[in-house]
């Protein structure tokens, strides 16, 4: 029975889930969105007749510990027997400057290290290829193999003994052995000494990334993992935000359908930058305008999707991968994405949104210009023609008879942001224009989509129902914390969607009752809704609880179970982390009155 108590590595290039026992059980090679030669997080049981894992075979296991190195994404798992033989693995995925710019190779360094006595063990690299339904041939040298399918082809270089891993025989760890797994070239010095440089350079790399980034003062270590792993989910090459690292992690038990986060959501990311730039990390934000500004260029003429590839594609053709059973057996698993071709409009919003800093921000290298602007009013010309015209919904329910209201926000913020931008700019003709289309959908949206006589504002335009979305006006700046119509809304969503700790999405949230698990966003966004209203004890109480449903290396997926810890949907989700970080911002108390 797999489970997502499981680590970590990357360095927004490539990136690996790691479990308690350091085996590598899912890393699709060499990018995010690519094949994955670890597939066995999603075709559990199997076990040693398995393909699709790394791992590192350790007889009689008394203990075992694992944790992160300090500020960092390097993962250290240390194992002991009843003989008192200890040993300690530490995998990471290279990520430090080289030659004026950032060294992110599609590579995985591993390290074993005897700690005491003498330890016994078996190293077993059994890729696979063509998503699970092939095996590689295995070509070995006289210090690597290389695993080569239709594809790609991974080699393993190391000064472990070629024919002790090709046998999985066991041998004495004397003092280490490194493995360093990535594309089929020469690697150009010892493994043992290339793993010790590079194990260096990454520590000391994120070290000095978290070291200078903004932090509030309670939950520091909270804060500090969702950073990283926000950061390690960037693509570093194009400026992309993936949602998650995998594919078809259903989001509860009984879910009908799963879905590929493999891609880069306009909305995801506007969060996500959102996050990291509370943050002080502006880097993201600029990478990602890079890459908005190029879909923008590629989609002349065609409607901005809600979802594009890592590399700028926007054809995400869905399939299946037979020869995976799917999580825990709840298949299918599938590759590609057809949201691509649902219309969301609150996409035109939230890529504005996800620019706007970088037209006020001193400090970045190159900051917007007026031609960038020009590139955006585009997106906020699509705004002003869909605010009031039928879509799918935040939660792809597409059933193309309603407005919806917060896709009319995300229009009005486009607009608000543009006026914003262009009195920034010095640009009063367009300043006057855009805040006058801001006034006219507002005014638009107070009308249609607030329900006087319930006394709240509804999920659709002249409709009735709640959903959680309604809890980001104010966070939006579309309403005052203290205008009586959001509060009077936030009410009303926590009679209709709270259970117990968690907010359901919306109401009636499927046919098969009350479902068993909540999407953990939803509670993240009402708990920063009762911070802006100042109900703060009740929001940190909260967000306190969520926090107690982290897995053991403070890592979060999309849904978790109402009742127990169980994390269930898309690991690690950016959503759930990019709501920790906002949480902990707003609810910390200064670092003036701390002490």
């Amino acid at each position: 029975m797999s489970s997502l108590e499981l680590g970590l590595i990357g360095n927004s290039r490539t990136s690996a889930l790691i479990d308690r026992n350091a085996r590598i059980i899912w890393w699709c090679y060499p990018y995010f969105d690519s094949d994955p030669v670890c597939c066995e997080l999603m075709n559990p049981g199997l076990k040693d007749k398995a393909s699709g894992f790394i791992d590192v075979g350790f007889e009689k296991i008394r203990q075992a510990d694992q944790y992160y190195e300090r500020n960092s994404a390097v993962l250290v798992t240390r194992f002991g027997d009843n003989a008192h033989n200890v040993i300690e693995i530490i995998d990471f995925a290279p990520c430090f400057p080289m030659h004026d710019r950032l060294f992110t190779p599609s590579s995985i360094i591993r390290i074993i290290r005897r700690v005491a006595g003498r330890p016994r063990i078996t190293i077993r690299i059994r890729p696979g290829v063509n998503y699970g339904s092939e095996a590689p041939q295995v070509l070995p040298g006289a210090h690597h193999i290389s695993y080569k399918g239709p594809q790609q082809t991974l080699r393993v270089t190391t000064d472990a003994s070629i024919t002790s891993i090709l046998d999985e025989k066991p041998f004495f760890l004397n003092d280490s052995v490194t493995l360093v797994f990535g594309p089929d070239q020469a690697v150009e010095s010892a493994p043992q000494d290339i793993g010790r440089a590079w194990y260096e350079a990454t520590v000391r790399y994120w070290q000095n990334w978290i070291h200078n980034i903004s932090m509030p003062f309670e939950w520091q270590d909270a804060v500090i993992r969702a950073a990283i792993t926000l950061r390690m989910n960037t693509f570093y090459d194009t400026g992309a935000i993936i949602a998650a690292v995998t594919t078809s992690i259903p989001g509860s038990p009984a879910a009908r359908h799963n879905r590929d986060y493999r891609y880069s959501w306009v909305r995801d990311s506007y969060f996500v930058v959102s996050a990291l730039n509370r943050l002080g990390a502006t880097g993201t934000m600029e990478r990602y305008l890079q890459y908005i500004l190029n879909i923008i260029a590629d989609s002349k003429g065609l409607p901005f999707q809600p979802v594009y590839s890592i590399h700028r594609n926007a054809e995400l053709e869905e399939r299946i991968a037979p020869a995976l059973a799917g999580y825990n057996g709840k298949g299918p698993v599938r590759i590609g994405n057809s949201a691509c071709r649902e219309i969301q409009n609150d996409v035109y919003g939230s890529a504005i949104l996800a620019c706007t800093q970088a037209f006020f921000d001193k400090r970045l290298h190159r900051p917007a210009d007026r031609n960038v602007f020009a590139d955006l009013e585009r997106l906020g010309e699509e705004a002003i023609a869909r605010y009031n015209q039928p879509d799918a919904d935040i939660w792809h329910r597409e059933d193309g008879k309603h407005v919806h209201t917060f896709s009319s926000v995300m229009c009005w913020a486009a607009c608000d942001r543009l006026a914003a931008i262009a009195k920034e700019l010095k640009m009063k003709a367009r300043e006057e224009l855009w805040a006058a289309n801001a006034a006219k959908i507002r005014d638009d949206i107070l009308t249609n989509a607030y329900n006087g006589k319930l006394g709240t504002f509804t999920s659709a335009w002249n409709g009735s129902e709640v959903d959680a979305s309604l809890l980001l006006m104010a966070e939006l700046r579309f309403l005052e914390p203290e205008d009586e119509r959001f509060r009077n809304t936030v009410s009303t969503i926590e009679k209709r969607l709270l259970r117990g700790d968690f907010l359901l999405r919306y109401e009636n949230e499927d046919s098969d009752g009350l479902p068993e698990t909540a999407l953990l966003v939803c509670t993240f966004w009402w708990i920063l809704a009762l911070a802006y209203i100042g109900e703060t004890d009740r929001a940190r109480a909260g967000f306190e609880k969520i926090l107690s449903r982290r897995n053991r290396l403070g890592l979060l997926s999309a849904d978790v179970s109402r009742e127990g810890n169980e994390l269930w949907g898309n690991f690690p989700q950016t959503y759930s982390m990019v709501g920790l970080i906002q949480c902990a911002l707003r609810l910390s108390r200064p670092w003036e009155n701390a002490f």
